[in-house]
């Protein structure tokens, strides 16, 4: 797992990198969904629709947010335990019972949207997306400000993927699009488009 880690994440590791240049790079050239292809279920089961995609990104980075913040102490905790083998399962408990939480807000104050969200709601827990978070600010070194500013940028980056594509979705629909392109076929060719895309942000953010 270490080794893996130190791959996924090399060369990510900066001292010098500043909060909004975090930031930035989580947000657009390093997009957790359209440049690591994390996350991916969520980002294609809901984005047909604007209502049900600016929600789940919304969710989605409350659910970061807490990750990280959660992650971090427990990071120090185990660390100074001397118990950095149970990183992984606490963190999964943590994501766990923080998309619980918000399950039962949402059933509460909006039946009709915890019902539209249907099972990708409580797949929150199981989006790599929302684990990754909490491995990656771990095996970059990161202080609680750069994993808040890591967090927040992963969580309106995965939003702002998810918005792109729905947008786009919803305006396919008045489209005459040819049979054998319809469903899954265009879904993936338009995530792929908007990974292209996102590759016109990189460097941007990187310190000269």
């Amino acid at each position: 797992m270490p080794q893996l880690l130190n791959l996924l994440c090399k060369g990510a590791v900066m001292e010098h990198e500043s909060l909004g240049q975090i930031f930035i790079i989580t947000l657009l050239s390093s997009n957790f969904v359209l440049a690591m292809f994390l996350g991916l279920c969520p980002f294609l089961g809901v984005s047909g629709r604007l209502d049900t995609a600016v929600p789940m990104g919304i969710a989605t980075s409350f659910v970061m947010l807490v990750a990280s913040l959660c992650s971090y102490g427990l990071n120090a905790l185990l660390a100074y335990a001397g118990l950095e083998f149970l990183r992984l399962i606490s963190y999964i408990v943590v994501i766990a019972s923080t998309v619980q939480l918000v399950e039962m807000v949402m059933k509460k104050f909006s039946p009709a949207l915890f019902r539209a969200l249907g099972i990708y709601l409580p797949l929150i827990t199981t989006n790599c997306a929302v684990l990754g978070v909490a491995l990656f600010q771990t095996a970059r070194g990161y202080d609680l400000g750069q994993a808040v500013a890591f967090s927040l940028g992963g969580g309106l980056g995965f939003t702002l993927a998810l918005v792109l594509m729905a947008g786009v979705r919803e305006r396919l629909r008045l489209s005459d699009i040819p049979g054998v392109m319809q469903g899954t076929a265009l879904s993936l060719l338009l995530a792929g488009v908007l990974s292209l895309a996102f590759m016109g942000f990189a460097g941007v953010g990187v310190a000269r």
